[in-house]
C-alpha cells in the first residue's frame, strides 16, 4: 500500500490527544510496518526524524498563526498520483477535495456538536459548517473508541461498517518510577512539598474542574491539611473563574495551577500523587486515565461518554454532577491504603491492553480495508 498521512499536527499541536496521536501514531508504524510505502507531510520534528526508510518526508512550511486550527485549515498540497489512500489525523480538518486517491479521517469525538458552548467559536464552525463535507468527502472514518464509534454514526448516518476503532494508549516515557524520587524532582521544580491529588487535561467547562474544586472543598480538613489538589493545563479562559471559586471556598492556598508541564515531567506528576481525578462530562477517549494508569496510579473518573469503556473495572466511576459522590469517593481512595493498593494494581493490568503497536497495527488492518473497499473484518481488532 502506498499511504499519505498529514503529520502536521504531531508537529504544532503536540502535548494536546490529536497531536500525540499524530505523533505516536506516525512513530509506531514506522516501528510496526515495513512493507507499506508512507509519504508524511509534516514540517521538521526532531522526536520523528529516525523513521523507517519505507517512510519519506514530505517538508510542510512552519505554522504561521497561533491558530492551530487556522493553520492547519489550508490542505497540503498533494503532486503525488501514487498515493493509494490519504490520512488526516486532526478530524478531517485540511483534507482536500481534489484527490484521486481514497480518504479517511480520524474523527476523535464530536463535542463540539454535543456541547457546543465548551470549545471555541472557531472550532464550532469548522464542525457546523465543515465537518458535513468532510465526511461526504472521504471513505471512512478512523475513531478512538466504541463510544465515538456510535455517537459519529448516529449523528451523521455513517454506515458502522466504515468506521474503525483504534484505542489511544500511553506513550513509553509513562511507567512505574519511584514516588519518593518523582516528589522531589518536583519539590525542586515546582516548589510542590506536599503530597497531593492530580488532575491533568484542558480547562475547558466540560472538564468539570469547577465540580473537582467543589469535591476537594467537601472533604474533612485533615485530609484538605494533608493533600493539595494539583491542577495541570495550560490556562485558559475559564482560569479565573476556578481561581475565583478556590477563594470563595477559601481553598486557594490548598489548590495548586501549575499552567502547562513539559512532557517530561508528566510522568513525575502521575507517580507522585495519590490518585488521578479525572470528572470530565464528555470524553472521546480520555488520555490522562491511560497515562495514569500505565504509571500504576489509582484513578477516579467519570461514568459517563468513552470513560467506562476505557477505565473497564480499573477505576473507581463516578456521576460527574454528583459532587457529594466525588468527594465520597476521593476521601476513600485517600483513607484507605488496602484500596490504593488494589487500585495501583487494576491500573496497570488495564494499562496493558493498551499500546502504540496494537493501535498501529489496527490502523494499517483499517487502511487496507478501505482501499480494497472490504469491511468483512472493519471491527476485528489485533491484541
Amino acid at each position: 500500500m502506498k499511504i499519505g498521512i498529514d503529520g502536521r499536527a504531531a508537529k504544532w499541536y503536540r502535548g494536546t490527544g490529536i497531536g500525540t496521536y499524530t505523533h505516536e501514531l506516525i512513530r509506531s508504524l514506522s516501528n510496526a510496518d515495513y512493507n507499506n510505502d508512507y509519504l508524511v507531510f509534516m514540517p521538521q520534528c526532531d522526536s520523528l526524524n529516525n523513521l523507517q526508510n519505507n517512510f519519506k518526508i514530505e517538508p510542510v512550511e512552519s505554522a504561521s498563526s497561533n491558530s492551530f486550527w487556522d493553520d492547519i485549515k489550508m490542505p497540503n498540497i498533494l503532486n503525488n498520483s501514487d498515493m493509494e489512500l490519504y490520512h488526516v489525523p486532526q478530524n478531517g480538518v485540511g483534507l482536500s477535495s481534489n484527490i484521486k486517491c481514497k480518504k479517511v479521517i480520524t474523527l476523535h469525538d464530536i463535542i463540539p456538536l454535543r456541547m457546543p458552548e465548551t470549545v471555541s467559536d472557531r472550532y464550532l464552525r469548522i464542525f457546523n459548517d465543515e465537518l458535513p463535507q468532510i465526511l461526504d468527502n472521504c471513505d471512512g472514518i478512523i475513531t478512538v473508541s466504541e463510544f465515538s464509534k456510535n455517537d459519529i454514526a448516529k449523528e451523521f448516518n455513517f454506515p458502522l461498517d466504515n468506521i474503525y476503532v483504534t484505542a489511544l494508549a500511553a506513550e513509553d516515557i509513562y511507567k512505574p518510577l519511584s514516588k519518593r524520587e518523582c516528589k522531589e524532582l518536583i519539590t525542586q521544580k515546582y516548589g510542590i512539598e506536599e503530597d497531593f491529588i492530580l488532575y491533568v487535561g484542558g480547562f475547558s467547562p466540560r472538564k468539570n474542574i469547577l465540580g473537582l474544586i467543589e469535591a476537594y472543598s467537601k472533604l474533612p480538613n485533615n485530609l484538605k491539611e494533608k493533600y493539595k489538589l494539583v491542577v495541570i493545563g495550560r490556562k485558559g479562559p475559564s482560569y479565573d473563574k476556578y481561581k475565583t471559586r478556590t477563594e470563595t471556598l477559601n481553598i486557594s492556598d490548598k489548590v495548586i495551577f501549575t499552567d502547562f508541564v513539559p512532557l517530561c515531567d508528566m510522568p513525575l506528576f502521575y507517580n507522585a500523587t495519590e490518585v488521578l481525578v479525572y470528572p470530565s462530562f464528555y470524553e472521546g477517549f480520555g488520555l490522562p486515565p491511560v497515562e495514569a494508569m500505565a504509571c500504576g496510579t489509582p484513578v477516579i473518573a467519570s461514568n459517563v461518554t468513552s470513560l467506562p469503556e476505557v477505565c473497564y473495572k480499573s477505576a473507581l466511576l463516578i456521576d460527574p454532577n454528583n459532587i457529594d459522590s466525588l468527594a465520597y469517593d476521593i476521601e476513600r481512595v485517600l483513607s484507605n491504603s488496602l484500596l490504593r493498593l488494589t487500585m495501583v494494581k487494576k491500573s496497570l493490568t488495564r494499562s496493558g491492553d493498551f499500546s502504540w503497536h496494537k493501535t498501529a497495527l489496527n490502523t494499517i488492518s483499517a487502511y487496507k480495508n478501505i482501499i480494497t473497499g472490504s469491511n468483512q473484518k472493519a471491527n476485528e481488532f489485533i491484541d
